[in-house]
């Protein structure tokens, strides 16, 4: 049954129609990426879905009784309140039994017999309501969104921006909405929390339509794909990566389609011209008539036309020494809290380091010791190479100037160039017209992005440190920047959580993990795949350098002969007995493993439900009168809360068995 119908939809600012004609509709469980350049409309078409705006054309059916979560880029949170009360908030009923709970508890300190009897009275209400497996739940959701048991008692005027964004999230996902609009759900999000993200989402039984500039994510939760334009709405019942090929296969059959038009309406005419007075005049006459009753085929809308002019090209540097950085005992701490210490790290030139890891762990700070941007305090010791010309962008994009136009801002860089000049190289970043004389505090974040990496491009550089650089670029703007960096002759150490971004680019992961920084060679997947093998990763050895050259050698000329093998055994024929027999192994093991987990979910629930029943038992105790026996009280209190610690425990391997489960079962289908 359909959640969603969205018919002819169509909207516009003036004489500035954004998009028409949009239709389609969403059933329950079904999830869509909503893609198009920045500046086409899509956010604008999320807030007419929630009903924030009122189409110019068209209209939107939700049906009754759905219950509509909207995640927007401006995280709209309350003034005031907890964390926990933002997480509860569409739960008025429960917020409202909660608040009379602690208002009971502050009271029952006197230990008069009525205020015990509010206490157990409030308790009780709250529990029979589902207020405990509520809180349960929204905690064990909070923690993968980065909120530990300690910050629900925060206020919400505390959180940062990052924070408030994830918070936004939460609150949505808290309410088990029936249908899901998603604008940029990744953004301040770490890879390991999208990862989880992911997951969670697509073991949910919602309507989804997403919007998100991260392919990855696209491609692992969306499996139809919905393309807006101007005068088109495109969908496709495939993942990000098939739609963009089956669009350009779409895009040439109708571009040909067209010019055969073309072609046969400029001969129809030809003709007509030539004989509509001579001995073919009935010809001539019978073709107009066919041509005014001809359906014009016109050409097809490339939405990703101009988003794809951009040029990201490095202006050619000098060549850098072998050596770039030689950095040693690097150590940094903020708030009291160590980030990371002893850490060292030898680049040479060519290297490309991608620097990843959760929220908070010292990734920015690294990069700023590394490019010589670091506190005072910060410790250890960075080397730099000869001959270096670096660069450096920052994520929150300090070096533009709000004040400045597009134009200003580049001439600073490059006093040479008058204005023509600057804005014809401005046109390079997708400015045209008077979007180079605007002031920069009015741009959007890609605007501001595009800016700061064209700023970046106008000097020679062989050494780039780069802050999440793709942060609010689209997807074709970060594409090109990807092939810019993969074919720079310089070195690059950058911070990043686009996975698909980091695989295309890097050469090494410097990965903030298990409690300290490790080296990986190779690109994300490389250090994925490394992560679920034993072996260790790569050490950096100031003293071996030379040695630990020679064995890379060794082991890539391994793996190309073991590569070629591998491809002359699939062109020889079908798998070998062996190879059927370790596939058969493989899969064993891999069922004998969803077996177990299927198993200790059993467990589990089994243990949380005699848990819960001996917690109600517990409760009921503390419900009695003590007698005036207040040491027995508190050691009952005592050994109550125990036990819900163990039974929040169990419910949390709990949901995370589940969650392996659903996305093993997605996978399966897939």
């Amino acid at each position: 049954m359909t959640v969603l119908q969205v018919s002819g939809l169509g909207f516009g600012y003036g004489a500035n129609q954004l998009f028409q004609g949009v239709t389609f509709s969403l059933a329950p469980g079904e999830r869509a990426a909503l893609v198009a350049p920045n500046g086409a409309g899509k956010s604008t078409l999320m807030r007419l879905i929630a009903r924030e705006l009122v189409p110019d054309a068209g209209s939107v059916v939700i049906k009754r009784g759905t219950r509509v979560a909207y995640v927007r880029q401006s995280h709209e949170l309350p003034k005031v309140g907890t964390v926990l009360e933002a997480f509860l908030s569409g739960f008025d009923e429960l917020l409202s039994l909660r608040k009379e709970l602690d208002e009971a508890s502050h009271a029952a300190a006197s230990g008069t017999k009525q205020a015990l009897d509010r206490l157990a009275n409030a308790t009780d209400k709250y529990h029979l309501a589902g207020g405990d497996a509520l809180e349960r739940r929204v905690e064990m959701l909070a923690a993968h969104l980065g909120f530990s048991h300690e910050d629900m008692g925060r206020a919400l005027g505390s959180l940062s921006g990052g924070e408030r964004g994830r918070l936004h999230l939460g609150v949505a996902l808290a309410n088990t909405p029936d249908l899901i609009l998603l604008d940029e759900p990744t953004n301040h999000l770490d890879i390991e929390t999208i990862a989880w993200l992911e997951r969670h989402l697509a073991a949910l039984p919602s309507a989804m339509l997403v919007v998100s500039h991260d392919r990855a994510f696209l491609d692992a939760l969306c499996p139809i794909t919905m393309e807006l334009g101007r005068r088109s709405f495109r969908v496709y019942p495939l993942a990000y990566s098939q739609y963009a090929e089956a669009r350009e296969e779409d895009l040439e059959r109708e571009r040909e389609l067209a010019e055969r038009q073309e072609a046969f309406v400029a001969k129809t005419e030809e003709f007509i011209r030539r004989n509509i007075a001579g001995q073919k005049t009935k010809q001539a006459q019978s073709r107009r008539k066919m041509l005014d009753k001809l359906e014009t085929v016109d050409r097809p809308e490339d939405v990703w036309a101009r988003a794809e002019k951009v040029a990201f090209r490095f202006v050619q540097a000098p060549r850098s020494g072998d050596i770039v950085l030689d950095a040693r005992g690097l150590a940094a701490e903020r708030g009291g809290r160590q980030l990371f210490s002893g850490f060292e790290l030898l680049l040479r030139r060519g290297e490309r380091i991608g620097i990843l890891g959760p929220n908070g762990c010292g990734k920015s700070t690294l990069l700023k010791i590394l490019a010589g941007r670091g506190a005072e305090e910060d410790q250890g010791e960075v080397k730099r190479g000869t001959n270096l010309c670096e660069g450096y962008f920052d994520q929150h994009l300090g070096s533009l100037d709000p004040n400045k136009t597009a134009v200003e801002e580049i001439r600073s860089v490059r006093g040479d160039m008058n204005v023509d000049a600057a804005r014809q190289y401005l046109a390079r970043f997708r400015f045209y017209g008077d979007d180079t004389l605007r002031k920069v505090e009015g741009f959007s974040g890609g605007e501001r992005s595009r800016l700061a990496l064209a700023k970046l491009l106008l000097e020679p550089r062989n050494l780039l440190f780069l802050d999440e650089p793709t942060n609010h670029l689209d997807i074709p703007a970060a594409e090109i920047l990807e092939e810019a960096l993969a074919s720079f002759e310089g070195s690059v150490v950058l911070v990043s959580h686009d996975r698909r971004f980091l695989d295309a680019v890097t050469t090494r992961i410097c990965a903030f993990h298990g409690g300290k920084i490790e080296l990986f060679p190779g690109g994300y997947r490389d250090f994925q795949a490394s992560l679920s093998r034993p072996s260790t990763p790569l050490e950096e050895d100031d003293g071996a350098d030379e040695d630990a050259r020679a064995q890379d050698d060794g082991r890539a000329k391994r793996a190309v002969k073991r590569s070629a093998s591998t491809v002359v055994t699939q062109a020889k024929g079908p798998e070998s007995p062996l190879d059927k027999k370790r596939a058969f192994e493989a899969e064993k093991a891999a069922s004998r493993a969803i077996e177990r987990k299927r198993k200790r979910v059993k467990e589990l629930e089994e243990e949380i439900a005699k848990g819960e029943a001996e917690l109600g038992r517990m409760r009921e105790g503390l419900k009695q009168d003590p007698g005036g026996d207040w040491e027995k009280l508190a050691k009952m209190v005592s050994e109550e809360q125990a036990l819900a610690r163990r039974v929040d425990t169990a419910m949390t391997e709990w949901m995370t068995l589940g969650e392996e489960l659903a996305a093993e079962d997605v996978g399966r289908t897939a």
